[in-house]
């Protein structure tokens, strides 16, 4: 069975060119451009992994992470924090708002693709 890969991007360019490497790759993808989005596609599709950017509309990519691992139907969604915030704070931010991993945009795709298979063997 495919992985299914979830990506919250608000910028089209950047989620068509993540979907593009993914799908090339063999995942399964679904792309939304807002932080409520994101929540409700979490809880209705059960993603191995979400893309998550910080920066998005209605909901910023720290609220999703905190109300992802608060709900249980969503708490072991894994979640690589995909962003140009590099910033020490962003990065502590992040995790302790229950991301497992952070990669910094730009960024290249063996790194991207290391990340999610390093989340994928990492135990809930």
């Amino acid at each position: 069975m495919a992985v299914r890969v979830l990506i919250a991007e608000d910028e089209p360019a950047v989620a068509e060119n993540l979907e593009a490497l993914l799908r090339a790759k063999g995942y399964e993808t679904k792309w939304v451009a807002d932080g409520a989005q994101a929540v409700a596609a979490a809880k209705r599709d059960r993603p191995d992994v979400m893309l998550l950017d910080i920066m998005l509309p209605k909901m910023d990519g720290f609220d999703v992470c905190r109300l992802l691992r608060a709900d249980p139907a969503t708490q072991k969604v894994k979640i690589i924090v995909v962003t140009g915030l590099g910033r020490m704070g962003d990065v502590e931010t992040a995790f302790a708002s229950g991301a497992t991993d952070y990669i910094i945009k730009p960024f290249d795709s063996d790194r991207l693709f290391k990340k999610i298979e390093k989340v994928l063997q990492s135990p809930s």
